[in-house]
């Protein structure tokens, strides 16, 4: 695909796009408001993380950082997001007064910082302190139901009120109550609600990643991994689909937002589809899953995993390892079922002199591949979490201004204004989010509702392993992946662990089903995007994109049974469980498909379904880890996924391959 037939990514054109979706269209005066406030960000966490001291070694306390931070995010989120659809395009004065409040608050929380801490206010508060939280909480949870919707501030109200009416609740829940007043200092002065983990890693973690998410995508790294993939897998059957999941869980990893990643690849991966034979739906859903299966793939995987980090009290990186195997099992689970579609179908791959030389593609990007790399050795060698998207990011800046793709002063705003965008959703959310840790934290109940999780599922680990599935996915449906997650790792996790299951599988089996929303209907966000783009029925695309993602509904339970699949057993433990988990999705794959990679195709109708269903449960077998929770042995995992096997190819042997050759019909729709 030459210059000349490959589409180009218009920046402008896709920001539009995005700020459709929900966000406010702002006039130059207001994008110049916006840029300002995102830049003071900027530097308030460079000066932070850095230690820089304003360069004149003033060292902000904490504290005092994070309520500066997040008073001046808070003030993004009531010009990015309209409280109504009655204000899309301008910023009414009401919200013009909320700013100003946030401004006149958090600048008094941000000068009495340090005798909030030494004077313990979040226990005794003056009476102007107390005011002036109670003030805040409702900001605050006017910006969770604008940046996360009513389903979040609906949960964050009902809970973050909690603790004043724990008392009349049955004795399952029931807690000593507390009067508002001190609940709300509790909230906004103390450091386990609106200023606890989410926020706290946020403003120290996250913001450097999202920061080098973002650069990446406005100096080229779009068009970059598309003509890479492109010059790879371009020619091979059902190529544009392999292309889309190279290209779009590349940006989604470094993005972390399936909705903007679907709206970056999909414009140039869905008609590539398109045109080789794929029908919309399907195209619509490849695009889909590919963009959601990138926030879960490492290195990057958003700012879930960040979170999870320091609930775990654990390094970034070894979260990041740890979702290396499933996030593999993932894509080649995706990639077997399209070359089994493409198979079936007789779907070609684009003509070699229509796609980019990847000698070329190189020479043009190389850079990216280098920053990407230097990033990586930062994290994992250096283990300098924090700083490294910084100098990843400025070393991408630098170098991209002696290219083709270097920022021009339209560019840079784009730039800014995505990630002013990104900045004030997370922070609205995750302050929100906070209110529910504090709640919980100051009642002392997490512990108590984990109990009576545990007793509810009789103590079968299984049973609460299938509650937890689908609380995560129901709280997916109205939430964020990393509200969703939050929330579940409070109340949810602790009860996974005390029923003797891994902390680190317990809490990626939470991640991974809260994501399942984006591509399974009724509310599968990424799926409609796509199907925006490829002009076809939101709830088609969404069963598409489901059927194509169904081996995320097995993963979580197959690493949850045995942490081998993450990295969290011996060597040789890791590669059998990995080398068994690989053919057995290949399995899965074919199953869901029809067509079974040197067999052909499976058959159809009833025979068909049985001989589908046969191999299906040899390959679920064959995944499933031994050991672990069930505690089957590998020969006997192997003996029942042979057995299942043997029967599905009998079946076919005797049933189907006498037809076809009796018929001599061409290969089966």
């Amino acid at each position: 695909m030459t210059d000349s037939t490959l589409p180009k990514i218009d920046e402008l054109e896709i920001d539009s796009k995005i700020q459709a979706l929900r966000y406010r269209v702002l006039s130059p005066r207001w994008r110049a408001v916006m840029a300002l406030l995102t830049a003071v960000s900027i530097l308030l966490a460079i000066n932070q993380i850095f230690n820089l001291g304003f360069f004149v070694g003033y060292v902000v306390l904490d504290s005092r950082y994070m309520h500066l931070i997040t008073g001046v995010m808070l003030s993004m989120v009531f010009i990015t997001f309209p409280a109504s659809k009655h204000s899309p395009d301008h910023v009414p004065w009401y919200d013009i007064a909320v700013i100003f409040v946030i401004a006149i608050v958090f600048a008094y929380f941000a000068f009495y910082a340090e005798r909030i801490v030494l004077e313990a206010w979040e226990y005794a508060a003056p009476p102007i302190g107390v005011w002036l939280s109670l003030v805040t909480w409702v900001i605050v949870l006017e910006a969770g139901r604008r940046a996360g919707g009513w389903p979040v501030f609906v949960i964050v109200l009902i809970f973050s009120l909690y603790p004043t009416y724990a008392d009349r609740l049955p004795n399952v829940v029931a807690a000593l109550s507390i009067p508002i007043t001190d609940v709300a200092i509790f909230h906004v002065m103390g450091e386990e609600s609106l200023f606890g983990i989410p926020m706290q890693v946020f403003a120290q973690l996250v913001f450097g990643f999202l920061l080098f998410g973002i650069s990446l995508q406005f100096t080229g790294g779009g068009p970059f991994f598309i003509n890479l993939a492109f010059a790879l897998l371009g020619h091979l059957r059902g190529g544009p689909a392999k292309v889309s999941i190279f290209s779009s869980g590349l940006m989604g990893s470094m993005s972390g937002g399936p909705i903007s990643n679907v709206l970056t690849t999909g414009p140039l991966s869905i008609p590539a589809m398109r045109r080789t034979g794929f029908s919309r739906e399907y195209a619509a859903g490849v695009e889909a899953c590919a963009s959601t299966g990138g926030v879960f793939m490492p290195p990057i995987m958003g700012a879930t995993a960040f979170v999870m980090a320091s609930f775990l009290n654990i390094s970034y990186v070894t979260v990041a390892i740890a979702a290396i195997v499933p996030s593999l099992l993932y894509f080649f689970g995706l990639f077997m079922q399209i070359d089994a579609y493409s198979a079936r179908r007789d779907l070609k791959g684009l003509p070699r002199e229509e796609l980019p030389r990847i000698g070329q593609v190189f020479r043009e990007g190389w850079y990216f591949i280098a920053v990407f790399i230097a990033l990586i050795w930062m994290l994992v060698v250096l283990q300098r979490e924090a700083v490294a998207p910084f100098y990843a990011t400025a070393l991408l800046l630098v170098i991209n201004q002696f290219t083709s793709h270097r920022l021009t002063l339209e560019k840079l705003m784009l730039l800014v204004a995505g990630l002013g965008r990104m900045l004030a959703e997370l922070a609205g959310i995750l302050v929100a989010i906070g209110l529910i840790i504090g709640a919980l934290a100051v009642t002392g109940i997490a512990g108590t509702i984990a109990n009576d999780l545990v007793y509810l599922a009789g103590d079968n680990a299984l049973v609460l392993l299938v509650m937890g599935a689908l609380t995560s996915f129901i709280l997916g449906i109205g939430m964020t992946v990393t509200a969703a997650y939050i929330f579940l790792a409070i109340v949810l996790v602790p009860a996974l662990t005390n029923a003797g299951l891994d902390p680190l599988a317990s809490h990626m089996f939470v991640m991974y089903w809260g994501m399942l929303s984006f591509i399974t209907p009724p509310v599968a966000l990424a799926a409609f995007a796509a199907a925006s783009v490829a002009e076809v029925s939101p709830m088609r695309a969404g069963f598409a994109a489901m059927r194509l993602g169904a081996i995320i509904y097995f993963v979580p339970f197959f690493f949850v049974f045995n942490p081998a699949l993450l990295l969290q057993s011996s060597l040789l433990e890791n590669l059998q469980a990995l080398s068994t988990a690989l053919v057995g999705v290949a399995l899965v794959a074919a199953a869901l498909q029809g067509y079974l990679l040197g067999i052909g195709v499976l058959g159809k109708g009833t025979v068909g379904l049985l001989i589908r269903l046969s191999i299906g449960m040899a390959g679920m077998t064959l995944a499933l880890p031994a050991g672990g929770l069930f505690g089957f042995s590998q020969w006997f995992l192997l003996g029942i996924a042979a057995l299942l096997f043997l029967v599905g190819l009998v079946l076919r042997h005797v049933l189907v391959a006498p037809i076809r050759l009796k018929s001599a019909a061409p290969a089966l729709d």
